[in-house]
């Protein structure tokens, strides 16, 4: 578990934990991975108050991650900003690369939203 600062941080952890699995996993894999974390982590800074933590686990044959933040809020979508200044994509993205998407309470307050990627 880590809790990363940026989007970028959480990018490059994704990456190394791949590295380490064995099987390495494919390229459009490990892409799909970065993007769900990515993602996922640009949500929680951007509305959710920031990341009290980022999880990384290898559950049979997909890569769960596991974002958890202060807000109790469930995430909405929003729609997409044509322009490309205002996002609302990502949940689209999530919710189309994952297997599933889960958002549940965390202990002590906020919420735990995991993601599934099929490696």
């Amino acid at each position: 578990m880590t809790r990363p600062d940026t989007a970028a941080e959480a990018r490059d952890t994704a990456r190394d934990f791949l590295s380490d699995l064995t099987p390495a996993p494919t390229r459009e894999t490990t892409d799909n991975v970065v993007l769900v974390v990515s993602e996922l982590v640009t949500n929680a800074l951007r509305h959710a108050g920031g990341i009290t933590a980022l999880r990384l686990a290898r559950v049979r044959q997909a890569v769960e991650i596991t974002v958890q933040d202060p807000s109790p809020s469930r995430p909405r979508p929003r729609h997409p900003d044509i322009t490309g200044y205002e996002g609302g994509y990502g949940l689209t993205l999530v919710n189309y690369l994952a297997r599933f998407v889960t958002v549940t309470p965390s202990p002590g307050g906020g919420k735990k939203i995991c993601a599934a990627v099929s490696l």
